[in-house]
């Protein structure tokens, strides 16, 4: 399967340079003049944390949807505290974040006080989809850090959610279904633990002769009992994309249409009639309006990477991301 990455470079320029342009109050090159090299730096930073752990990746991707779902994209998420975002059960398990703190530690010996926490997250998050095989795009920056993190806020869409529920908490934040399918397909890279899923493995269905989620593909209950066993390690991690957990690709769109969906709220968009169309347009499906993942993974970043922003005097430049000044 052909990769973004190999998509001819004229058609990512002319993504590039159609998404150069203001989006709500960030805007491209906001540290043209006052930190010149910020993308350079985080670029750098990523490349070797990815080149020594490729699951940074997926790590990051998960950090930024996180933050940006609560209270906007902030960097509240890396506020460290005793009742932070951080300590709330659905980021116990988020990392990345001594990448993001080196990327730190960089800008302020280059540019000092100037690049937010929110704008590396976003910026780190892009070039990790690049060096995953996705397909780049221009990140507008100018956001600034929030001072204020409550874990009694997170409110994320959950691996149980049905597709009504994960409509209302995207269009809750000014996104759409398809922003919903697009972003999703994010978990073409990554893992997830057996504890998120393994209810759809036993005593999940009486239609089933087996009794796991009817909508799984049998040989592949098969395959995940082998690999989550009842009663087993729940921290136990499994690919989400089965077969190309670290290529960022269509791939995790076909196994939704073969059965594969690892998490139940992930194969739930196969067959609600409101998503699977969207499915079906990543898929190339004759007689559908075709959509490019790549390209849309990109309109939907920056359209989440929106969401809530400080910019102007709002909130602050923090000079250490785990803490407010």
């Amino acid at each position: 399967m052909p990769t973004f990455a190999s998509l001819p470079l004229l058609l990512c320029l002319t993504i590039c340079i159609s998404s150069a342009a203001v989006h709500g109050q960030t805007r491209v090159g906001f540290y043209a003049k006052t930190c010149p090299r910020v993308e350079t730096i985080v670029k750098s930073t990523v490349q070797t944390h990815f080149n020594s752990d490729p699951s940074v990746a997926p790590a990051l991707l998960r950090m930024h949807f996180h933050d940006c779902f609560v209270r906007g994209c902030d960097a509240s998420i890396l506020l460290d505290g005793s009742d932070t975002e951080k300590t709330s059960p659905p980021n116990l398990s988020v990392r990345g974040f001594e990448l993001i703190d080196d990327a730190k530690t960089k800008l302020e010996a280059a540019c000092p006080g100037v690049v937010s926490c929110a704008d590396i997250i976003t910026i780190a998050t892009r070039d990790s989809v690049v060096m995953s095989g996705g397909m780049s795009w221009v990140v507008p920056t100018g956001r600034r850090d929030g001072t204020v993190s409550a874990a009694s806020e997170v409110n994320l869409p959950g691996p149980t959610d049905s597709v009504e529920s994960q409509l209302k908490k995207f269009t809750d934040k000014g996104l759409t279904a398809q922003d919903l399918v697009t972003l999703v397909g994010g978990h073409t890279i990554g893992t997830a633990q057996c504890q998120f899923f393994s209810h759809r493995l036993y005593n999940f269905s009486t239609v089933t002769s087996t009794g796991a989620d009817p909508s799984l593909d049998p040989s592949f209950v098969t395959t995940l009992r082998a690999l989550c066993p009842q009663n087993g390690d729940g921290s136990k991690r499994v690919a989400l994309d089965t077969g190309s957990q670290n290529r960022f690709d269509t791939s995790y769109y076909a196994n939704l249409r073969s059965g594969k969906g690892v998490m139940e709220s992930d194969q739930m968009l196969w067959s609600d009639a409101t998503t699977k169309p969207l499915v079906q347009r990543f898929l190339g499906v004759r007689g559908l309006l075709g959509l490019s993942f790549g390209v849309e993974f990109g309109k939907a970043m920056v359209k989440m990477g929106n969401i809530g922003v400080k910019t102007g005097s709002q909130g602050e430049i923090r000079k250490v991301c785990s803490a407010i000044n």
